[in-house]
């Protein structure tokens, strides 16, 4: 393609100049910088084609794409190959067309050294003065800032800042002791990453950058809550992945999340399984535009599936999806389809014309307040009815696995919520009792940032001026990001045999008032800027969450993060009287629907207030 870029014919020019300049200075030092008469027409003569073919390699090998101010390896390894067709073609041609000219070889074997070393040392030249003019410039400029870290992603990081007017980096902390007293493009490496309260004090610094992307998730996040127990604001580089990615530059440091906290080291995948699983085959996805349905869809794009088919109530949020998959997995062909789980005409042309192989089945009322007293029944028709209808038409299809997606709340249920999650469960396993369809279930608790979540509750009264309101001091949850749950469902789609509960490996519970304390930190604040107020534990809401029931066990798995409860049997033939009761009874109250629910399970715990209440309804009975 031709050189139509100014700069990049200035390069070109420089590069015919020092071709010319290379040749003769070859013959200088063949003979001692004193030429002979015989051989200055040589030079001359052979300058004419050598100068010319030369450029013309140089322009092959993509010499001028590149920017003298970005010159890498790269580009050097560039010049060499350059360097030595072109001396390899001089040879071949003054050996084929036996040329008058007589060319020593020693000049053959210097030009290219010459080359090179007058090619790549003008462009490094040009980049070390353009950085060292550019750093000088900005080095006074901007806010002190320390980074922590010392690895390859601060380093780069460094470069990038370099050029900052926002930024100066004073020093860096790493807990890599052979790194002490040592300096990094000029910057010293102060010493650890406990050190940090010593050296913002002495440095005056308010900021500290942690460039850790690669580094274990604790010891990011010790050295975040160093730097938060001292008043500092926080930025981090963005995540591995996203830089693995090419999303981000390292430099596009942004403020600490209170995820960047409780988020949780990278799943591994069974990439080849998922593969197998998923690639070329038909998936659907019902609840497709809920938070953990959404998520599902864009972690099976990445295994080339033949066709997604989106099930959602939702027309907003299904659009919402589809513009997603429209701008950024272009390549996966979508189905968005508008329906109810509950209705089985409208699943049965859905699945008979997409024939998938797999449902992930994500679609579901949980928010525990809201399914307690008011809409019980509403609870029981959509997660225990919508269930069983999705299955039913799956398995009359020839769908070779159904993939619930169940919680922790479905575990010793304290509400009407987990106590229909529960149900569903026993539906799956009663109707994976029959055979046929393999049945697989996953239970997991809170993910950050769903809809309906603590944290962005907490995040918007931190914006509002507070306060924060938390039910009980005591309160506890488990917590995993959104695409780490989705992960492992997957993944327990591919293990999953048929009856099976997945579940999921939580972590350690957070405190929610803690957490509560840790996002007004991170917002700059303290809890005399913004109060912390205890509201009271709300209808059906337990202190602590669970992720097994006091009659089951798990097993281990080849997974590290699942493992599989070994739930009570389920009795198949209670299967079509529930369904039946829970359609009889789409108008009932809630306590008639709760009094229901301690027939079916056992574990289920009544609010004690409902029971109570229970006792002054005429006809009501106890409780066992």
């Amino acid at each position: 393609m031709p050189i139509t870029n100014f700069r990049a014919q200035l390069v070109l020019l420089h590069d015919v100049a020092v071709s010319a300049v290379a040749w003769g200075i070859a013959f200088l030092l063949r003979f001692n910088f004193a030429i002979p008469s015989e051989h200055i027409g040589t030079v001359w003569k052979t300058m004419l084609w050598i100068v010319p073919l030369q450029s013309l390699i140089f322009w092959r090998f993509g010499l001028y794409r590149g920017m003298w101010r970005f010159a890498s390896t790269t580009d050097l390894r560039r010049i060499v190959l350059a360097a030595m067709v072109a001396a390899l073609s001089i040879s071949a041609l003054l050996l084929m067309l036996k040329l008058p000219e007589v060319v020593p070889r020693s000049v053959l074997v210097l030009d290219p050294i010459l080359l090179v070393l007058l090619m790549g040392g003008s462009r490094f030249a040009y980049r070390v003065w353009k950085e060292h003019h550019l750093y000088n410039l900005v080095q006074y400029d901007g806010a002190p800032v320390l980074v922590m870290g010392a690895g390859e992603s601060a380093i780069t990081l460094l470069k990038e800042l370099a050029q900052s007017h926002q930024w100066r980096v004073v020093g860096l902390l790493d807990d890599s002791r052979e790194l002490y007293g040592r300096q990094i493009f000029g910057i010293p490496v102060l010493g650890g990453l406990d050190a940090l309260p010593i050296f913002a004090e002495r440095m005056g610094v308010a900021h500290v950058i942690v460039a850790m992307p690669s580094a274990a998730h604790k010891q990011r996040r010790h050295a975040v809550q160093i730097a938060t127990g001292i008043g500092l604001t926080v930025l981090t580089v963005p995540s591995f992945d996203d830089l693995m990615n090419g999303k981000v530059s390292v430099s596009q440091v942004c403020p600490v999340e209170v995820e960047d906290l409780l988020g949780r080291e990278p799943v591994t995948l069974d990439n080849a399984g998922l593969h197998r699983l998923l690639e070329g085959r038909v998936v659907m996805v019902t609840g497709a535009g809920g938070s953990i349905g959404s998520e599902l869809c864009r972690q099976i794009a990445r295994f080339e599936p033949a066709l997604l088919v989106l099930f959602e109530i939702s027309e907003f949020a299904l659009y919402q999806l589809e513009q997603q998959f429209r701008s950024e997995y272009r390549g996966v062909r979508i189905a968005c389809v508008v329906g109810d789980v509950r209705s089985r005409a409208r699943l049965d042309s859905v699945i008979r014309r997409h024939s998938p192989s797999i449902v992930f089945h994500a679609a579901a009322y949980k928010h525990v307040p809201m399914m307690e007293n008011e809409n019980a029944a509403e609870a029981l028709l959509n997660n225990v009815i919508g269930t069983y209808t999705v299955a039913e038409v799956c398995r009359a299809q020839g769908v070779e696995k159904f993939v619930l997606i169940s919680t922790d709340k479905a575990v010793n249920p304290t509400n009407v919520m987990g106590a229909s999650k529960r149900l569903a469960e026993m539906v799956c396993q009663g109707l994976q009792a029959n055979g046929g369809m393999r049945f697989i279930m996953v239970r997991f608790g809170n993910v950050l940032g769903s809809s309906g979540s603590v944290i962005p509750r907490f995040r918007e009264q931190i914006a509002a001026g507070g306060p924060v309101t938390v039910t009980h001091p005591e309160i506890t949850r488990y917590f995993m990001s959104i695409p780490e749950a989705a992960q492992l469902v997957l993944q327990s789609a591919l293990m999953g045999r048929g009856g099976e509960i997945f579940v999921l490996d939580m972590g350690e519970p957070v405190r929610i008032a803690d957490l509560a304390r840790e996002m007004i930190r991170l917002s700059g604040l303290s809890e005399d800027d913004i109060k912390i107020v205890f509201t009271g534990l709300r209808p059906g809401e337990k202190l602590y969450e669970e992720l097994l029931a006091d009659d089951e066990h798990t097993l281990a798995t080849p997974h590290p993060k699942l493992r599989v409860a070994q739930a009570r049997e389920v009795d198949a033939a209670w299967i079509t009287q529930a369904i039946e009761w829970i359609a009889d009874h789409a108008d009932a109250d809630e306590l008639t629907v709760k009094r229901q629910l301690t027939e079916w399970l056992v574990e289920y715990r009544q609010p004690e207030h409902d029971i109570a209440v229970q006792t002054l309804v005429p006809g009501s009975r106890a409780i066992h």
